[in-house]
């Protein structure tokens, strides 16, 4: 039977997704329906649905976009041939790219002008990865740390790496060992490119999976900063799922327990959170918030939709 429910903080929305949401809401207000929005505006259903029935119209590509339309870009961010398509079609563009996303195209691009080659550290197919490597000529991506063997580099001397953002460190820690193995003069940012939402929130449930029997992780199966926290969940030998929504919960992962803790990705509603942790209340459930760190990180609007 759960007795308890432990909701840990920092959880859901980050600065960069606070920020794209806003953006499109705005956009909506400011120019009126239809706006299109570039893929899925922030890895999560629910968002996207709710945009739809704004009047939100989302496209794969641009070629689906009218000559002149308002366009949104998602926060995770384009490659300069899309910004150069938009260009052709005379688009107003919102570009809702997350500030942190942003800076890890800057790096690549600085690296390069410095004559090094660029690895970057991501998952393929990822939107934000696609972006990235569409920043300039010939950046590789590495997803594991066995790929590293296989790189070919001109100038070994010359070499820079650089991390998608929803990654958690145990992702890349091992990676980036293997790469200044073979590369000792290897060139990282100063900041780190995880961003911090995603350290804060494997942080907090890392201090969850000690003190639960059994993790829900809210979010969605295309969200990677959900799918990373789960992991982290299970590696430190929590039973952990990753749920879309209360329907998804399945009540044999409960057997035995006695304390759930719940968590979500960067780009979960809390309303889909909330709706969890009634089910539980309305079973006699007590629910505990737990604060594992102060999170204060916000970013300003774009240009196009500022007040």
């Amino acid at each position: 039977m759960i007795r308890e429910v432990v909701l840990v903080s920092p959880r859901g929305h980050c600065a960069g997704v606070v920020r794209a949401i806003a953006s499109v809401e705005r956009a909506l207000t400011t120019f009126g329906p239809p706006v299109f929005v570039r893929r899925a505006i922030v890895h999560n259903s629910h968002v996207v649905a709710r945009f739809a029935a704004a009047g939100a119209i989302f496209v794969k590509e641009l070629d689906e976009v009218p000559e002149g339309a308002v366009v949104v870009f998602s926060a995770h961010g384009v490659a300069p041939s899309v910004r150069e398509r938009a260009n052709e079609k005379h688009l107003r563009v919102v570009d809702a790219t997350c500030p942190l996303v942003a800076k890890i195209h800057r790096e690549v691009l600085r690296y390069r002008s410095e004559g090094r080659s660029v690895v970057l550290v991501g998952r393929s197919g990822h939107d934000e990865v696609i972006g990235t490597l569409g920043q300039a000529p010939g950046v590789r991506l590495v997803e594991n740390a066995s790929d590293v063997a296989g790189l070919r580099i001109a100038n070994p001397q010359l070499v820079a790496c650089v991390t998608q953002t929803t990654l958690g460190p145990a992702d890349v820690e091992p990676i980036i060992d293997q790469l200044r193995e073979r590369f000792p003069a290897l060139s990282q940012p100063a900041a780190p490119d995880i961003c911090y939402a995603t350290r804060n929130r494997q942080a907090a449930l890392a201090w969850l999976a000690d003190n639960v029997d059994v993790v829900l992780v809210i979010g969605d199966k295309a969200s990677s900063n959900s799918q990373r926290l789960v992991e982290a969940a299970r590696a430190k030998g929590a039973p952990a799922h990753l749920i879309g929504s209360l329907a998804d919960l399945q009540e044999s992962w409960l057997t035995g327990a006695c304390a759930v803790g719940v968590t979500s990705g960067a780009s979960t509603p809390d309303d889909v959170v909330q709706d969890v942790v009634a089910y539980f209340r309305d079973l006699g459930a007590v629910v505990r918030e737990e604060r594992a760190l102060e999170e204060a990180v916000t970013f300003a609007l774009p240009h196009e939709v500022a007040v």
